[in-house]
């Protein structure tokens, strides 16, 4: 399950419902992202995307992460519009057999939104607003999961 959304969510919810989708699954693995800025530095973060295609390209990495690993259960929330510091920003859940395969199709999924994503997010602090890029590091950690792939 995919979701583009403005409105907060649940994750005990999210959690029953990725439960009774899995089925006989023996591993759940999930991760719940927020607005950094317990500092003062970020006050807000505006995300802006582009309806239909960002679901499309969401699917599309739920979709790769169920070829490389035994997915039994998916669930992909994300928000958009402003929120404050300390909100809830992205669910990621996934249910597989083993707890390896959930783990690392979690973490790919998470690499995945931090760098692939067509979200547009600006900074606002206490130096006004800035738009942000993926950061040198998530882009360095999300090509592992293409380290075999061949440059052109």
């Amino acid at each position: 399950m995919i979701s583009v959304q403005q409105h907060d969510f649940d994750v005990g919810d999210q959690y029953r419902r990725l439960c009774e989708q899995a089925g006989e699954a023996g591993a759940v693995v999930f991760f719940v992202g927020r607005v950094r800025g317990g500092d003062g530095a970020v006050q807000a973060l505006e995300l802006e995307h582009y309806p239909g295609m960002c679901e499309r390209q969401l699917q599309g990495f739920v979709d790769e992460a169920r070829r490389r690993w035994d997915c039994r259960a998916v669930r992909l929330l994300h928000r958009v519009g402003r929120l404050a510091a300390g909100e809830q920003i992205v669910f990621v859940a996934v249910a597989t057999r083993h707890r390896a395969e959930a783990f690392q199709a979690a973490h790919f999924l998470i690499d995945q939104l931090k760098t692939r994503a067509p979200f547009w997010k600006k900074e606002h602090g206490p130096d006004g607003a800035r738009w942000l890029d993926a950061a040198a590091d998530d882009v360095r950690a999300a090509g592992r999961w293409y380290a075999d792939a061949v440059a052109l």
